[in-house]
């Protein structure tokens, strides 16, 4: 897939120089302190190919530059390295500088990323500045690290059954902050499987009519923290039904102490609670709320029974995909640099995303306990199920969600899709990029309204909602 010509293939990173002084408090120090403070280090890498991609195979070369402002340093060395996307390094040097652009060359024999990066150091091994760029081999070709388990369509049936006997019951208390003239909005709690709930803020444009809303979730990146009451209105204010989902199912506008309290305490490394077990995996719980939620939005009035979008990003971008293959209602996602992405990596030698969900034995062996479940909620493996269009972003030197991760991910995926890369980009979810997902939503949206077709029930789907609206939430 050619990337699109107003992207650069090439990137650099600044870093403010700051020098570890060996004599603190004395008027020299202060003076170097001062001198330090003006400088600036940075480190250039450009790939020979204009757009970053390669043929496997086919040799890559990075051109380095070191730089102090806007002028090339003359001395010094940096110290270089080349990866498979982070995992391994493929070689390693340390370079002298002269003053004239260096060069490494590395290649990949297989689909996967090429990563280049480079740090110069200052005395003390102090580091001064760092630069890294991927090029990107086949991208389009990178498989599974692992196939879907056999039982996999039916683990998530057994999951969606018992779900389905759980009374589709919520309480909607309404918000008297947030809530204008243009829409009402609710603090939401819905009945699920598990324990905790669905929680989260519901937007809802006034005097919308029977079946006249496209409904939209919000999905959250990682960490512990309340529903986004904002970004529920935002999308009330484009005409969505709008929900912005909290990943744990817990109480929404609470102090920060209150949120803080869980993650070190009943949610701290959540995502490694239960990986030895199916039943017992936090993400068990967290995608069954997911299909919950797309029951509630479902079961609305309002919903225009065709357009249901899930949106997010890192975690987020996981829990859309994971969304887009368990339940076939969701007509459109994106997913921004999605984590939860090829768990099982290490088994064909090469990076996982985040979580690493699977430990490393002192052999450097897959635990197999959990590499076994993990393909259960690898979102790899529900790509493989998703026939919901689909929009993607990926950064080439994304550390957190490798695009090794991602790219195995997208390349499972059945529906009409397309990828944003940004060679350039790490681990972000940039505001360009969130108006490329807003504004490919409004047209899948205004597509699917001028479809004649709604979308289907699902297998067994709950058939009685059981509102309870409480008092209002200041």
């Amino acid at each position: 897939m050619k990337p699109p010509d107003h992207q650069l293939p090439f990137s650099f990173v600044r870093f403010v120089c700051s020098l570890v002084l060996l004599l603190p408090g004395s008027l020299l120090a202060q003076q170097v302190r001062e001198a330090a403070a003006s400088r600036e280090f940075r480190i250039e890498i450009t790939t020979n190919h204009a757009g970053g991609r390669y043929a496997v195979g086919e040799p890559a070369t990075f051109s380095i530059r070191a730089c102090d402002g806007t002028h090339p340093l003359a001395t010094g060395s940096v110290d270089c390295s080349l990866s498979a996307d982070g995992y391994s390094v493929l070689e390693s040097s340390t370079l002298g500088i002269t003053g004239r652009p260096l060069e490494m060359r590395g290649l990949l024999e297989k689909p996967g990323f090429l990563r280049c990066e480079v740090i110069l150091h200052g005395a003390g091994e102090q580091e001064l500045a760092k630069g890294v760029v991927a090029a990107a081999y086949a991208p389009e070709e990178i498989p599974p690290s692992r196939f879907v388990p056999p039982d996999f369509d039916a683990f998530w049936e057994e999951q969606r059954d018992r779900l389905a006997e759980v009374p589709l019951e919520a309480e909607l208390r309404p918000m008297t902050k947030g809530g204008n003239e243009k829409a009402d909005v609710f603090d939401l709690r819905v009945k699920c499987l598990g324990g905790a709930p669905v929680s989260g803020y519901l937007a809802r444009p006034k005097r919308a009519g029977a079946r006249s809303l496209p409904a939209v979730i919000w999905t959250h990146g990682a960490g512990v923290r309340s529903a986004s009451l904002e970004q529920a209105l935002l999308g009330a204010r484009e005409g969505f039904l709008s929900l912005d989902l909290n990943a744990h199912g817990i109480a929404n506008g609470q102090p920060e102490a209150f949120y803080k309290e869980l993650e070190l305490g009943p949610l701290q490394g959540y995502p490694a609670q239960g990986r030895e077990n199916r039943d017992g995996s936090y993400f068990r719980g967290m995608y069954l709320r997911l299909i919950r939620a797309v029951d509630f939005m479902a079961a609305q009035p309002e919903w225009d029974g065709k357009t249901l979008a899930v949106v997010g990003h890192s975690q987020g971008g996981g829990q859309a995909l994971a969304a887009g293959g368990l339940d076939p209602r969701v007509t459109f996602i994106a997913a921004g640099v999605p984590a939860m992405c090829d768990h099982t990596g290490m088994i064909r030698r090469r990076i996982s995303g985040w979580p690493k969900l699977v430990p490393l034995l002192p052999d450097g062996k897959a635990e197999p306990i959990v590499a076994e479940v993990s393909r259960y909620f690898d979102a790899v493996n529900l790509a493989t199920r998703c026939q919901a269009e689909a929009l993607l972003s990926v950064g080439w030197i994304d550390s957190t969600c490798p695009p090794t991760s991602v790219y195995a991910a997208y390349n499972q995926l059945r529906g009409p899709k397309q990828m944003l890369d940004r060679p350039a980009m790490g681990h972000a979810a940039p505001p360009d990029l969130q108006t490329a997902f807003l504004e490919a939503l409004k047209r899948h949206a205004a597509r699917t309204e001028a479809s004649t077709l709604p979308v289907g029930p699902k297998k067994n789907p709950p058939t009685l909602l059981k509102v309870k609206t409480s008092k209002p939430k200041v």
